[in-house]
């Protein structure tokens, strides 16, 4: 199983690619959409839209797994969120790939074993359990933990089911 995790930022969208094969999780591939501010704002979005679909074309994911928003400083920035996060949605869709959302507590929940960790935190789990040495961007970090929390959560449900 392929999937996706996409953290979706105003300025800044994570991405990482993991590969669950049986009990074994490893990430192939994570980076960061950057934002130019010198952009308007929909030339930001046609950029999140496009480097999206060219991962999605190039690693072919089972599912994209996206965390949802909880929570902003004010409209305007919930707004734009709500924006690239259509933009991150639309990617996935017209791509043909199921799209899965997750809360940041779920997200926490899932990867740390706490919904109130701190983002380093969260970044220290996800270089553990996906053996990544050396720095690793907090954007694609956030995405890769998006991903782990559907893996996991994938995994716990298709347990319950066969139950």
């Amino acid at each position: 199983m392929v999937i996706l995790g996409i953290d979706p930022g105003s300025l800044h969208t994570g991405y990482g690619v993991i590969v669950q094969n049986g009990r074994t999780v490893e990430c192939v591939f994570h980076g960061t959409v950057h934002l130019p501010r010198r952009l308007s704002f929909p030339e930001r979005l046609g950029l999140v839209y496009c480097e999206l679909v060219r991962v999605i074309e190039k690693f072919a994911p089972d599912g994209v797994a996206v965390e949802d928003i909880f929570y902003a400083h004010n409209v305007k920035t919930a707004l734009k969120l709500g924006h690239i996060r259509g933009a991150v949605l639309l990617s996935a869709v017209n791509s043909g790939v199921p799209v899965y959302e997750y809360t940041p507590l779920e997200v926490k929940q899932a990867v740390v074993g706490y919904g109130r960790a701190t983002k380093e935190q969260v970044a220290h789990m996800v270089s553990k359990l996906l053996k990544i040495n050396g720095g690793i961007d907090s954007h694609a970090s956030d995405a890769l933990a998006v991903a782990l929390c559907h893996v996991h959560t994938h995994r716990a449900r298709s347990m319950w089911e066969r139950k």
